[in-house]
């Protein structure tokens, strides 16, 4: 699927070792020096090789000195690893020369530390730079059109998660996200993020996506605390970056769970050095992986939705469980399994009864009503052809037929979709899809948790001439409960709508 160069990436690894090794005083050997690691660290904080580069210096090393064989990574993924390292080797032997007063500072440094364990003192000495210039900025934009097809006989679909899939609506940026992240310090991660086209009472506003800290808890990073606003680890399709996907929104029945996909939480996450480097391949490979939110995530969060206040003082409950497995000829198959518990307060409002009375439902439940899900996913990643399945069983507010009263009721749905990835000699990429979702239950999130029925199969096909630029053209054909009628008016507020829409969209990443 993959053609290397003559020069392939595992060379120019070693031209980047040899490199280093060629800087170093004959004292520091490559292999099993804790200096070494103190070097490779200088580096990454100076610019000079990125912390991708660094992470994989440093298996290489570790591997190398065991005696092992080298941490297994998709041939993509350590192809675009590498390209742009390629043109750094070149002149890092002068970089490395440039340093050599603080190599030699190094060896009088005791070698039985690493840069996690260093004292302040000695870092300070070492390094020169600050914090924030270690900081990276990047971003995307999605700017779409949305048309309805053969709507006129039933004016007012909306689909929750997309608010262009409207006869009101049709052309706008449904995205515009800029991120701030980067390493503090070796144990303090920090990751800010931002929508500048965030839907808000119905007009565009900046909203704060992410804002959270992962506290490392040991040196290779494995065990991890991270606390602030994040995405609620459940299921995989809400985890995946909206800059990932391939369908143009998320499938309703994972996203009515968390409808945002995040929340203010703490969440204690565990992966082994190995897979986390996996986690991150699967994205940099092009192949869109969820991110790495580790093999084992546990936790609690508010459970009333991004950027809501509590209502009630209680919390709710996660656990996720997910493993990337790899096999012999490259294919990676992720396997994973999430439940969350809780009670959430649901959004009343005003409404009339089929029967013309007016009513403001009542919440059954103190404190809220029970909130709880189970999901299960499998993934197997385009490499060229890759399967996803997702689907979830639970309870969960729901509005009574009557519309007198909001209660727990049980819910379930998901999605399969079905992708074929053709990447082009140049690196363009041509990714034809086709999903099906389907959703039984209520959306807990809307005012009065109106019951949803949903049934979709959407047609697409995306093309990424180059990173910086990819576009999806999807066909989506389906029915779900209209919820949006004049609340205000007797007579049956919520019926099932057939529609069909024509999605473009460009998406800009920088």
């Amino acid at each position: 699927m993959f053609k290397t160069k003559p020069h392939s990436a595992f060379a120019r690894l070693l031209a980047l070792i040899t490199a280093v090794t060629i800087a170093l005083p004959p004292s520091l050997p490559l292999a099993a020096s804790p200096a070494m690691e103190k070097l490779f660290y200088i580096l990454k904080q100076k610019g000079s090789i990125t912390a991708d580069e660094y992470d994989l210096l440093i298996q290489t090393m570790k591997d190398e000195e065991k005696g092992a064989p080298k941490a297994s990574t998709p041939a993509p993924a350590l192809e675009k690893r590498l390209t742009q390292a390629e043109s750094k080797v070149e002149n890092l032997e002068s970089t490395l020369l440039s340093t050599k007063g603080q190599v030699e500072e190094i060896s009088r440094v005791s070698d039985n530390t690493s840069p996690s364990t260093m004292s302040k003192t000695d870092l300070d000495a070492l390094l020169s730079d600050k914090w924030y210039e270690r900081i990276k900025l990047r971003g995307y934009v999605q700017t779409r059109f949305i048309g309805l097809i053969g709507d006129g006989d039933n004016p007012g679909v909306v689909q929750p998660n997309d608010p262009f899939v409207s006869d009101t609506q049709s052309l706008g940026i449904r995205r515009g996200r800029l991120v701030l992240s980067g390493d503090v310090t070796d144990h303090l991660y920090l990751y800010l993020q931002t929508d500048f086209m965030a839907g808000v009472g119905g007009v565009n506003a900046l909203q704060a996506r992410d804002v959270y800290a992962d506290v490392s808890l040991d040196p290779a990073r494995e065990f991890r605390v991270r606390l602030g606003l994040s995405k609620v680890p459940y299921g995989f399709s809400n985890l995946q970056s909206s800059q990932n996907r391939y369908a143009l929104e998320r499938p309703d029945a994972l996203n009515s769970a968390v409808e945002g996909e995040r929340d203010l939480g703490a969440y204690f996450i565990w992966a082994p050095y190995h897979i986390r480097n996996r986690y991150k391949d699967l994205v940099k490979a092009g192949l869109r992986g969820s991110g790495d939110y580790g093999v084992l995530n546990v936790g609690v969060y508010s459970g009333q939705g991004i950027n809501n206040a509590d209502r009630n003082g209680d919390m709710h409950y996660i656990a996720r469980l997910a493993y990337p497995f790899e096999f012999d000829n490259g294919q990676i198959l992720e396997v994973g399994a999430s439940y969350y518990s809780g009670r959430y307060v649901p959004t009343t409002a005003g409404t009339f009864t089929p029967a013309g009375v007016a009513v403001t439902p009542n919440v059954i439940g103190g404190g809220g009503v029970r909130d709880s899900r189970v999901a299960i996913n499998a993934i197997l990643y385009p490499q060229p052809f890759g399967l996803e399945a997702e689907w979830t069983w639970g309870e969960g507010p729901q509005l009574s037929d009557d519309l007198r009263t909001i209660s727990s009721a049980a819910l379930s749905g998901g999605f399969v979709q079905a992708v074929y990835r053709h990447v082009f000699a140049n690196q363009a990429e041509l990714l034809p899809f086709v999903r099906w979702q389907h959703f039984d239950g209520a959306r807990k999130f809307a005012a009065n948790a109106p019951k949803n029925n949903v049934d979709e199969i959407a047609i697409g096909l995306e093309y990424i001439p180059y990173p910086e630029l990819e576009l999806t053209l999807m066909y989506a054909r389906g029915s779900r409960t209209n919820t949006t009628d004049n609340p205000t008016v007797a007579g049956p507020r919520y019926r099932d709508v057939d529609y069909s829409y024509l999605g473009i969209q460009a998406q800009i990443n920088f």
